[in-house]
């Protein structure tokens, strides 16, 4: 399958859902892990499909790349992961060109987080684009607008207030939890000590002050480590359904790609308080029929707002004012890269004639050859100077002055690599 289509602004597409239209269950379906990534890379090269590159957090899944329209995109994303092509489209939005583009500066830069300025996604789009690269996926342009895309977010982290103060999932995890009564007081299971269960563990124990906390992870080695080093204790991940009904508050931070918690692990009646931090869900579906269980999801803790939040709107103008900026200088690159590419074939059109005057003029006057090469050459080089300059003051009218330039050296269609 040949997508065959020029990699030019306009045929750069992203598709993508999130946390505004898609719940977290949902969103689960079309997760992304290491695995998935490769295999959707490996399935694209197979198909001829340029510079894929996929984001995939707790709040959002979108695919990037260069297609006729979005189609391709979504049914190579959906190839692999649990959802269908239809129930994506029912969530998603498409952009393409500058929109596609702008949206991605937006995303890391946190303005689209659920969590205003959340700074985490900034390294998980640098991750993202690591992973694509080392698989080849990652063209000329993609890698120029990630790292741009990159810059503006540090940019943005450091020129404005978007990210201060202390606002996470981890961070409303506290926030929500300062509501219960008697926090301190009560028995805490963390399952999994990946980056947010640690953060969140943390974040606990600074503002409550509470050590009854008991850690499990699948591989126990990290929930030993962890725990050895805040003083907490640790219980194989065996005994999780014996840890489940002592405890009164259980944070699942397991980052499963299925449930690992079920209802039939629940064997008494006593009241308990889960917070499910994963994405996919890892506490089923079956866990929010028992009455004396209440289950809080992401969605669910981004609402918890504090002051903080308030703040970082006001910087949103700020934002947004340097994301113009620089885009501004990542499009003019991209403009005078496709001016280079018909230049380079009209300068490849006037060396044809060069060479064809210069095998003329060898006939007649040998001894002349090699200044009149040289002269001939100075000449062409003068031509494509003359010809880069009205480009670049050509005020919008750019492209039909390319058009010109193709049609009068008959210069077909060219595929820009870019």
């Amino acid at each position: 399958m040949n997508q065959d289509t020029s990699q030019s602004l306009s045929n750069f597409f992203l598709a993508g859902i999130s946390y505004e239209k898609a719940d977290a269950g949902t969103r689960g379906s079309y997760a992304v892990d290491e695995k998935i990534y490769a295999s959707i890379l490996e399935k694209a090269s197979r198909q001829e499909m340029q510079e894929i590159f996929i984001l995939s957090t707790c709040n959002r899944t979108e695919i990037y790349g260069f297609a006729k329209n979005e189609q391709p995109l979504i049914g190579l994303l959906c190839s692999e992961t649990k959802g269908n092509p239809e129930q994506f489209r029912k969530s998603a939005y498409i952009k393409r060109g500058k929109e596609a583009a702008r949206h991605l500066y937006c995303v890391a830069a946190g303005l689209d987080s659920q969590i205003l300025g959340d700074y985490e996604v900034s390294g998980q789009v640098k991750n993202a684009a690591r992973f694509a690269k080392e698989h080849n996926s990652l063209g000329t342009f993609t890698d120029r607008l990630i790292s741009s895309v990159l810059q503006v977010s540090k940019q943005i982290k450091n020129e404005t207030k978007l990210s201060s103060g202390t606002v996470s999932v981890a961070f409303a995890a506290v926030l929500f939890l300062k509501t219960i009564p008697d926090i301190k007081k009560k028995k805490i299971l963390l399952i999994g000590t990946g980056k947010i269960g640690r953060n969140t563990c943390k974040n606990m124990m600074s503002y409550f002050g509470t050590e009854n906390i008991t850690v499990i992870n699948r591989t126990q080695s990290s929930a030993a480590e962890f725990a050895k080093e805040h003083r907490l204790k640790q219980v194989p991940f065996s005994e999780m359904t014996i840890a489940l009904n002592e405890a009164d508050v259980i944070l699942v931070a397991s980052n499963a790609d299925k449930p690992v918690i079920w209802k039939s692990q629940f064997k008494n009646t006593d009241k308990h308080i889960i917070l499910d931090l994963s994405i996919p869900k890892n506490v089923g579906e079956d866990v929010k029929s028992l009455p004396h269980i209440r289950v809080i999801d992401v969605d669910e803790l981004s609402k918890v707002q504090d002051h903080t939040l308030a703040e970082r709107r006001k910087e949103i103008p700020k934002a947004m004012a340097i994301i113009d900026e620089q885009m501004k200088d990542f499009l003019y690159w991209h403009q005078m890269r496709k001016h280079a590419v018909v230049l380079q074939e009209v300068k490849k059109k006037l060396e044809q004639i060069h060479r064809n005057e210069i095998k003329n003029l060898k006939k007649d006057t040998p001894s002349g050859q090699v200044e009149a090469d040289a002269i001939s050459s100075r000449i062409v080089q003068k031509m494509i100077n003359v010809f880069a300059g009205k480009l670049r003051q050509a005020n919008g009218q750019a492209e039909s002055y390319l058009q010109v330039l193709s049609e009068i050296f008959e210069i077909s269609p060219v595929k820009q690599h870019e």
